[in-house]
């Protein structure tokens, strides 16, 4: 057969399409190896300069002022003291680990295993830990440490994420060195040891242990009988069963990653007796949610002076939340099956700009607030004079909520946790600009309040953990997805 012949015009053409494309492609790769450089040699400057500059013995606190001489975690820092709650030390230290991962760098790892170090400082002898760690052993700041250089309480606490945070960093640390760290190893051990023990027969966790808890027997949820604004109070209602600030969600998340790093089947089995636990503790229609607080009556019940026994939105959301996860993890669709009635509910629920309330009334619905006056707290239905030291009303996760129930539902098989979103192009150059010639990240003041601070006077500025361990870690996250292209 005879080949057609090109005519010379069109074989021009495309030889010159064909050397264009090679020259934009050229280019492109060009760009992207540029931009890949840069961000691999921000990291290391601006970590070089976060480590060295700001840890206090390899840990961290929440903000810093730009001169280094405020030092604010839950309030002003010690010189000697260093935060253990998010966004402190466990935080930073595992943003290092992710930079470490992401480019094979040994400075990362070295200074994540400072902070982990930190933290096995500050372990308390319950094997936990609580918000802060002090080096200072003469500070009325230091807690009853497991290594004796402490004095002081020995609560260990899964109040804010606190002792789970220090675990996850602790566990991630001693894979990274595959347990030849013995220092870090036998904290994380002991650790794990006690957050088991610290687990009740029905599957909950306190807010506070200082050693094993009692074994009492589970109930299922229930409303109280008596009246709950001035009855039923429970002294010590941190020994109780306890969903309060993303309990559930935290602590989940660490057992089910120490038992991907160990492979340990007591772990896997927390993880469901947890997840049984949140099945038995869904209140009863007309409000088939979640409370902050469990007496072992199964029944809610006051925390503090302004945390009273209620229906709770953001708990009823971590759980749902939490639940989802269980299932991902056990492929037990046992764990699917609250989670309709509560979503129907929260639905119902939402206050009229789209808001969930922090405190629903038992049976009534009612969202319920707080007034003050001193140090006096009364109930009110009102929402228009709030104490502002409190979060009285909870942004709404319920699209995102349904769409990945929907999903759950609609599957016949069960799908791999799904990842986060990939960070974008741009979104690393805006990161790579706002570096200042120091190499710092640094924040300016709206007047809104901090975590866990006063306002901070408009437009001042500081330094923020949160806000360098969030950068490190979307940095991080793009130089791991230049590995899968």
């Amino acid at each position: 057969m005879r080949q057609k012949k090109w005519s010379s015009p069109i074989l021009v053409c495309v030889l010159l399409t064909s050397v264009a494309s090679l020259v934009v492609e050229s280019s492109l790769f060009a760009a992207d190896a540029a931009l890949k450089s840069n961000v691999i040699r921000s990291m290391r400057k601006a970590s070089q300069v976060y480590r060295d500059k700001l840890a206090i013995n390899g840990g961290y606190v929440y903000y810093y002022s730009l001169d280094l001489q405020q030092r604010w975690g839950e309030g002003k820092a010690g010189p000697d003291q260093i935060w253990v709650q998010p966004p402190g030390t466990p935080t930073v230290g595992m943003a290092y680990l992710s930079a470490f991962q992401a480019t094979g760098d040994q400075f990362y790892l070295d200074a994540a295993t400072d902070a982990a170090l930190a933290l096995v400082y500050g372990q308390l002898k319950s094997g936990g830990w609580t918000n802060s760690v002090d080096f200072n052993p003469r500070s009325k700041l230091t807690a009853d440490y497991r290594n004796g250089k402490g004095r002081g309480r020995n609560n260990s606490t899964l109040d804010d994420g606190i002792t789970q945070s220090a675990i996850l960093l602790l566990i991630r640390v001693d894979l990274a060195h595959q347990f030849h760290n013995q220092q870090i190893h036998q904290a994380a051990t002991i650790a794990l040891d006690a957050l088991l023990a610290a687990q009740y027969p029905v599957g909950a966790f306190p807010q506070v242990w200082t050693g094993p808890v009692p074994q009492i027997p589970g109930k299922k949820a229930n409303f109280p009988e008596y009246d709950w604004r001035t009855e039923g109070r429970v002294k010590n209602y941190w020994d109780c069963y306890t969903l309060n600030d993303g309990l559930a969600g935290y602590v989940s998340s660490v057992l089910m990653e120490a038992y991907q790093i160990y492979e340990e089947d007591r772990f896997r089995q927390a993880v469901l007796k947890l997840g049984d636990f949140l099945i038995q503790a869904q209140l009863p229609a007309p409000q088939p949610a979640w409370a902050q607080q469990y007496s072992f009556e199964m029944q809610p019940i006051w925390a503090r002076k302004f945390e009273p026994p209620a229906v709770t939105g953001g708990e009823t959301q971590d759980v749902i939340q939490t639940l989802m996860n269980i299932y991902h993890f056990s492929g037990d669709r046992k764990y699917l099956k609250p989670i309709p009635r509560a979503l129907a509910y929260l639905k119902k629920s939402q206050l009229p700009d789209g808001q969930l309330a922090r405190y629903y009334e038992l049976k009534t619905n009612r969202p319920l607030y707080m007034t003050r006056n001193g140090k006096k707290y009364s109930l009110t239905y009102d929402d228009s004079n709030l104490p502002r030291h409190y979060g009285w009303k909870i942004e709404s996760q319920l699209v995102s909520l349904q769409r990945e129930f929907n999903t759950l539902k609609s599957a016949k098989k069960r799908k791999p946790y799904q990842s986060l979103k990939p960070v974008t192009i741009s979104e690393v150059k805006i990161i790579l600009k706002d570096l200042d010639d120091q190499s710092r990240w640094i924040s300016t003041s709206t007047g809104e309040r901090l975590v866990g601070q006063p306002k901070f006077p408009i437009n001042s500025h500081y330094i923020s953990s949160e806000v360098f361990s969030r950068n490190l870690e979307l940095l991080s996250s793009y130089l791991e997805s230049l590995k899968t292209d």
